[in-house]
């Protein structure tokens, strides 16, 4: 009995020590996603300012700010392949270092060429962090947990959204957008080095604690492998990437467009639409881990883990969508941010939910590349929103249909994930 009592004892300390060493990874990566969408969104912020100094067309704001975006969704490719290859430890401590330094020198030129070259170099060196951070919460999280803790990383770019607005703004106007550019640039450098320093991956007797009650383990030895290029055979890869385009670009019209737009379209000054930019982005803090609790919840329910992450995806599309459309025929201002409040809120519930489901969808060898696959559909989708954006301004002179495209392609997300994408990928 005193045997009995001890080992007892001794799994629940294991599994406690378990549980703070994998919380404490999540908790690094959270403030890498964090100081990660701070870097993207700087020049959003600075928008009206560096068009200003550079003389810049609505058009040509657009391509700037399509330039990470490009890079990113193609570097996420070969990214996700390299991370389920050297891991996320590696990976993502190169990407956090060389993205940091490119936003260092970003502060230094005054060259709009050099400046479009630093924003390519900056998507190429974030491409591999979210593959990494669900690789490495994949790694030390089993299915029926997975959901919260992907959920959670994700919400690391609604607080970047959030206070990125009032934030940078405030260092902005006190120094200059150079300064900047150099503090958030310095911050990755240190939460690299954190990383470094603490991540590992788990022991062999630990791996048996975490996915002690999941039946995957007992068959991921008589899995047939898969290589990268294989998952394009499948049509679930397909509807993932058509999916997440639609999220993803509507987005990323908030993203890059919405301090231009209040300026421009609704008469606000820069200091304050620093504030009122800031209130969708921060109702997306809440929505992001929502999406990944209610998934969670389902799959304790008994439903599949494929349902269960649609549920919340396909629901927070709809209901954005819906949002989205009367946006540009609201008068006053209070209406239309609390419309684009409820719109981003809405679409940010399926980011968290989005990677969670690349690690249902996938064979266990290739979740990460299957997570960055879908991944670069919609980050074509954002790479198009900007250009469309300023294209459809310089054009129309208005953001109306800047609004209807968004809330199309919220529709068609909807149903490539609600009513197409079905089962996961298995190998014969």
């Amino acid at each position: 009995m005193a045997k009995l009592q001890k080992e007892v004892m001794q799994n629940v300390q294991q599994a406690k020590s378990i549980n703070k060493t994998r919380w404490a990874m999540v908790m690094i990566i959270l403030v890498g996603a964090v100081v990660n969408y701070l870097d993207r969104s700087n020049l959003s912020v600075a928008n009206p300012l560096i068009s200003k100094e550079f003389g810049l067309s609505p058009l040509q704001m657009g391509v700037l700010l399509s330039a990470f975006l490009w890079p990113y969704a193609l570097a996420n490719l070969p990214a996700g392949w390299l991370v389920d290859k050297i891991g996320p430890k590696k990976m993502l401590t190169g990407a956090m270092g060389s993205w940091s330094i490119v936003s260092l020198l970003a502060a230094f030129t005054n060259s709009y060429s050099i400046f479009y070259t630093l924003r390519v170099l900056l998507g190429i060196s974030e491409s591999p962090f979210f593959p990494s951070a669900t690789k490495a919460i994949n790694t030390w999280f089993s299915k029926k947990d997975r959901g919260t803790p992907l959920a959670i990383v994700n919400t690391g770019s609604q607080i970047a959204n959030g206070i990125a607005p009032p934030l940078l703004t405030a260092l902005m106007l006190a120094y200059s957008w150079k300064i900047m550019f150099v503090i958030i640039g310095a911050a990755g450098l240190v939460v690299m080095a954190v990383w470094w320093s603490v991540y590992r991956n788990p022991t062999k007797f630990e791996l048996i604690e975490i996915n002690k009650d999941e039946e995957e383990v007992k068959v991921d030895a008589a899995e047939k492998q898969i290589g990268w290029g294989g998952l394009f055979k499948y049509k679930s890869t397909w509807f993932m990437i058509i999916g997440n385009f639609g999220l993803v670009y509507t987005m990323w019209t908030f993203l890059t467009w919405l301090p231009g737009y209040l300026v421009a379209d609704r008469g606000l000054t820069v200091l304050k639409t620093g504030w009122v930019a800031s209130i969708p982005f921060l109702m997306g803090i809440i929505g992001v881990p929502l999406g990944g609790i209610i998934s969670d919840y389902f799959i304790r329910k008994g439903y599949q883990p494929i349902k269960a992450r649609k549920i919340p995806l396909v629901c927070g599309a709809i209901v954005a969508a819906c949002a989205v459309i009367p946006i540009p025929y609201v008068s006053g201002v209070t209406g239309a941010i609390t419309l684009i409040t409820i719109a981003y809120f809405a679409s940010s519930v399926p980011t968290g939910v989005i990677w969670t489901l690349a690690t249902d969808v996938a064979p266990k060898n290739m979740v990460a590349s299957l997570g960055s696959i879908q991944n670069f559909g919609g980050f074509v989708g954002a790479s198009l929103a900007p250009i469309v954006t300023g294209a459809i301004v310089q054009t129309t002179g208005s953001f109306e249909y800047v609004f209807l495209v968004g809330a199309v392609l919220l529709v068609v997300s909807a149903v490539s994930y609600g009513i197409f994408l079905k089962k996961p990928i298995t190998v014969k």
